[in-house]
């Protein structure tokens, strides 16, 4: 990644986590007048960071760290701030781990799953290009067959990215589909082969039904594929996340997250919770539509921008 990509990454993290840290900051200046972390100011705060989605239990972690060192000691607000960035990177420091493809297997399969809405086809395109950008071949397959404008999307991001976009018409079967991408991938020597699926989790059931023949499929190809399960989760839905993360574990072996919208949302606190819940490696944030708003992250940076530090 070069300096100046990196840089204006940075910039747009930073605007795009600019709604989260303002309502901290705005929170933090209104409950602590008193310079002092007493008993009424510990409990204010915890439901501060619980109105910012950390969630009960990452709250009342991130309190008790700080009742364990100050409580009833003087303390500035911006060492309020700097102490909780502090613990929240070491809460995201185990699971900020980029999605580095095994040479070894030609292709590395990810089976790219979430709900409609998610980003998920938007981030596959995302993806793409940052494998290619890497000197990676890399290949796109439209396995979301149910809906005709997932594959003229993953289409357009195919074209953006440089890389080919295998596809059928509309209502094809998708294992069939994953089928003939693989076994073309494999006789291509592809890099990466990133499989977008369906989204319709309000039937729960069929949804499950396809992931797993897709899944199946590709063990008849490959025996260990898929090599990642990458699922996709939209920011601004906040808690509802959580949901998401155990009902597609409940049908696949999610592998790991990438979540995107952070510049949507005032609710940046909830890749936190997510991380302090699931302990599941997290491979991106996304901040916006550009193909370069999908990276991974510092869980350093991104706990002082959530918490508006500067240093």
């Amino acid at each position: 990644m070069t300096e100046q990509v990196t840089g204006g990454w940075l910039s747009r993290l930073r605007l795009g986590m600019s709604r989260s840290s303002k309502s901290i900051n705005d929170g933090v200046a209104k409950i602590f007048t008193n310079n002092r972390l007493d008993t009424k100011t510990l409990d204010e705060l915890e439901e501060l960071l619980i109105s910012a989605d950390m969630g009960v239990a990452t709250a009342s972690q991130l309190v008790g760290s700080l009742e364990r060192h100050r409580f009833h000691e003087e303390i500035s607000p911006d060492q309020l701030r700097e102490m909780l960035a502090d613990t929240v990177a070491g809460i995201l420091e185990p699971v900020a781990k980029p999605l580095v493809p095994d040479p070894d297997h030609k292709p590395h399969v990810i089976l790219v799953v979430g709900v409609n809405g998610s980003g998920k086809t938007t981030t596959i395109g995302k993806f793409a290009k940052m494998y290619a950008n890497d000197g990676l071949s890399v290949m796109l397959v439209a396995g979301d067959t149910f809906r005709a404008a997932a594959v003229e999307q993953l289409e357009i991001w195919g074209e953006r990215a440089g890389c080919p976009v295998i596809s059928e018409a509309p209502e094809a079967d998708a294992s069939g589909l994953v089928f003939d991408a693989m076994k073309k991938a494999q006789r291509k020597k592809t890099d990466v082969l990133l499989v977008d699926t369906a989204g319709r989790l309000q039937n729960k059931k069929d949804l499950m039904e396809e992931l797993q023949k897709i899944i199946r499929v590709m063990e008849k190809v490959d025996a260990s594929a898929p090599h990642s399960c990458l699922l996709v989760l939209d920011a601004t839905t906040g808690q509802n996340a959580h949901s998401q993360v155990e009902t597609f574990r409940e049908m696949i072996n999610v592998t790991g997250l990438a979540v995107t919208k952070f510049d949507g949302t005032a609710r940046g606190g909830v890749l936190v919770a997510l991380a302090d819940k699931f302990a599941m490696p997290v491979h991106a944030v996304g901040v916006g539509e550009a193909i370069d708003d999908l990276r991974p992250f510092s869980p350093v940076v991104f706990a002082d921008f959530l918490m508006g530090v500067e240093r």
